[in-house]
């Protein structure tokens, strides 16, 4: 959820769940596909992985942020895309939806640190597979578990960073919904 983009938010539940699974379920069936060149293998990774994904996305993200549903869908997004820029919201009615989101946004970052041992694992599993591809397998399914390590090396490398950044955007936009909601002297 920390790094679901805010054009996702601007749906409900369902547009949410279409946002996140058909992502998710393309970037599978296209490893599929390249891996065995079976585009019905594709296909149907795309139509089973895809919403099963998406479904647990868009539960994760209603659970972690309740007070989207009492939003409208420009408001959603308004507040989705101030808080992660770090910026005011235009509504001073939406600063209490905005320490709510920055609220959210900060609980999944933590227990996504909490589960940050797992990526360490799947690294490994990555690289072990990579090397055993590469000796034993075809070029085909080499290409595809280096492109798997090459995803997993960005999420330890990159992603971490790009949320710190992300928090201290979120906190900037806390301060000024604080602000907002701060009785004039």
């Amino acid at each position: 959820m920390v790094l679901v983009p805010g054009w996702v938010w601007q749906g409900g539940p369902v547009r949410r769940a279409l946002g996140v699974g058909l992502c998710a379920g393309v970037l599978f069936g296209a490893f599929v596909a390249v891996e065995s060149g079976s585009w019905a293998a594709a296909a149907v990774v795309v139509v089973v992985l895809g919403p099963l994904y998406g479904v647990r996305a868009a539960r994760r993200m209603s659970r972690a942020w309740p007070g989207a549903a009492g939003l409208g869908p420009a408001d959603r997004a308004e507040v989705v895309r101030a808080t992660r820029r770090g910026e005011a919201v235009t509504d001073a009615r939406l600063a209490p939806a905005v320490l709510q989101y920055a609220g959210a946004l900060r609980a999944v970052r933590e227990e996504d640190r909490l589960r940050g041992w797992v990526m360490v694992l799947v690294a490994v599993v990555a690289v072990a597979l990579g090397v055993y591809d590469t000796a034993a397998g075809t070029a085909r399914e080499a290409l595809v578990s280096w492109l798997v390590v090459v995803l997993v090396a960005l999420e330890l490398t990159w992603a971490p960073r790009r949320r710190d950044r992300l928090g201290a955007r979120v906190e900037r936009a806390e301060g000024e919904a604080r602000a907002l909601l701060r009785p004039a002297p």
